[in-house]
């Protein structure tokens, strides 16, 4: 399955991994360093890029219909290009570069828009997933 074809929650939770492993690894990083000037764009990067992508994700898979339409693709590709720029531009900002305030003030517009987007396609839904449940192993 290539990126053109992945389902929307497919999307959601590899770019939820990548944006994990790299939350923590700035953590660790800022611990190493005993420097947390750039906790704001780390709490950004793990609320907007794992937690929210996750949630994408397991709500795409329980709706077949959306899962599979490119609306759902291109808001989840919005988002997590979205949650890139604007945690580079927090921490630039909270680093002291002047010139990312702006990028950072029109990142969180997209990634608004974005969320009314995901908004729009939660209310135009679409039947979800039956529940099979799990067999216990014998």
């Amino acid at each position: 399955m290539t990126a053109s074809t992945a389902t929307a929650s497919t999307l959601a939770f590899r770019f939820a991994v990548i944006f994990v492993v790299a939350g923590m690894l700035m953590g660790i990083a800022m611990a190493a360093s005993h420097d947390t000037s750039v906790m704001p764009a780390h709490a950004h990067l793990n609320l907007l890029g794992w937690v929210s992508l996750f949630l994408f994700g397991i709500y795409y898979e329980r709706r077949p219909a959306l899962d599979t339409s490119g609306l759902a693709r291109v808001q989840v590709l919005i988002w997590a290009l979205a949650t890139t720029v604007l945690t580079v531009a927090v921490a630039g900002v909270h680093l002291g570069h002047d010139a990312a305030d702006p990028v950072a003030a029109v990142t969180s517009l997209v990634v608004l828009g974005d969320m009314l987007l995901f908004g729009y396609l939660v209310y135009r839904g679409g039947p979800a997933r039956e529940n099979k449940g799990f067999a216990p192993a014998e």
